[in-house]
């Protein structure tokens, strides 16, 4: 049976065009994808992300679990509400999933994992979790919205109780704190988001998102739904999990090497795979690609290098550069020329270094 978030009559109200989106019934636009993309690059808007799974963790051992279970390391969480990004992987080095991980005190985490991949996180966690005794917790009852843009953080601020907007303000990035709404609503403000904007992922009990997602409206933050939240984060170069990476590809091959830490003495799962591809070097690499031609890339299409033949990961129409942009996992090595098989006419392609739009503005020579 199909899922519903708190949200779902608001966004129904408001005309969104509702699909099933990983078995949960969510917005993909309001009217015009492309305005909602432009709204948040130049502006603000919110989406609904009230599908991702919130789990806390508590236990003495709750950084030793952690320091096995992630391939980036917690000991770089040294202050209360700081946050990290890192990947959940298999023993073979495959990525299970990639989310953030918050230290809220000795003894106590948060997770924020993916959506689709919540019974097979929660099944894996809690099996790796008894051997130091860590009490593993969903949190179904708690909203989340994503406010994301340039006046995100403005618009958030201007709805908190007068004695939690300075500490707001000053919240770094990759950092989150509590707060309330002039109203009294308790959040969970986390300076973070999969745009490449700047803004908060707010977690909230579900009792108040609907007067949250209403306030903000009231403040001029405009609703967009998941296509806008795709072309937006590809633009910034953020990977999607089941597209650009899953439990057959490793953080090497998915452009996530940055996010493994090999601290001395931590047996994470996964290090010893991992380890090899550093010494020998994987296999694939994930590269980023630009289409000057007319067209659109997609998911699946075949891509043909120098080195062999791989294919378009993610793939969209970039409404910040008019151009097409993408994804591709091909051979290891200097791809050389690279094409796009389309419809089988070859058609060049231009590897770029991603993101492909850094705070609004196309980055060095994604433009040609």
């Amino acid at each position: 049976m199909i899922r519903r978030t708190i949200l779902n009559d608001s966004h129904r109200a408001l005309g969104a065009r509702m699909v099933d989106f990983g078995g949960w019934d969510m917005p993909l636009n309001y009217g015009s994808q492309i305005e909602e993309h432009h709204r948040v690059r130049r502006e603000a808007g919110m989406f609904d992300v009230s599908h991702m799974t919130v789990v806390d963790l508590r236990g003495e051992r709750a950084r030793a679990f952690l320091r096995r279970l992630l391939a980036n390391s917690v000991d770089k969480l040294k202050k209360p509400g700081k946050a990290l990004y890192t990947c959940m992987l298999n023993p073979e080095g495959g990525v299970i999933d990639d989310l953030i991980v918050y230290f809220l005190g000795e003894g106590f985490f948060r997770l924020v994992v993916n959506a689709a991949t919540r019974d097979r996180d929660l099944a894996w966690i809690a099996g790796h979790a008894g051997e130091f005794a860590v009490e593993v917790s969903e949190r179904p009852e708690l909203a989340m919205i994503a406010v994301q843009g340039p006046q995100a953080r403005a618009r958030v601020i201007g709805l908190l109780r007068e004695e939690d907007r300075a500490a707001v303000e000053k919240l770094s990035r990759f950092a989150a704190t509590e707060a309330r709404t002039a109203s009294g609503a308790a959040l969970f403000v986390a300076r973070t988001g999969y745009t490449g904007e700047d803004g908060f992922e707010i977690v909230l009990p579900d009792t108040d998102a609907v007067a949250l997602w209403s306030a903000l409206l009231d403040a001029g933050v405009a609703p967009a739904g998941l296509g806008a939240r795709d072309t937006l984060r590809l633009e910034a170069g953020m990977a999607l999990y089941g597209q650009d990476m899953d439990d057959t590809v490793t953080p090497y091959e998915a452009g996530l090497g940055w996010t493994v830490a090999f601290d001395e003495g931590r047996d994470f799962i996964g290090r010893d795979a991992l380890e090899r591809q550093r010494t020998e070097g994987a296999p694939r690499q994930l590269i980023g690609v630009v289409m000057d031609e007319r067209g659109v890339l997609r998911h699946g299409q075949r891509v043909l290098t120098g080195n062999g033949e791989g294919e378009v990961l993610s793939g969209t129409f970039s409404p910040t550069l008019g151009k097409a942009i993408a994804f591709a996992r091909v051979p290891a090595g200097d791809p050389g020329a690279v094409r796009v098989d389309l419809r089988g006419r070859e058609v060049p392609l231009r590897p770029v270094k991603f993101p492909f739009v850094r705070e609004g503005q196309a980055q060095p020579g994604v433009l040609g």
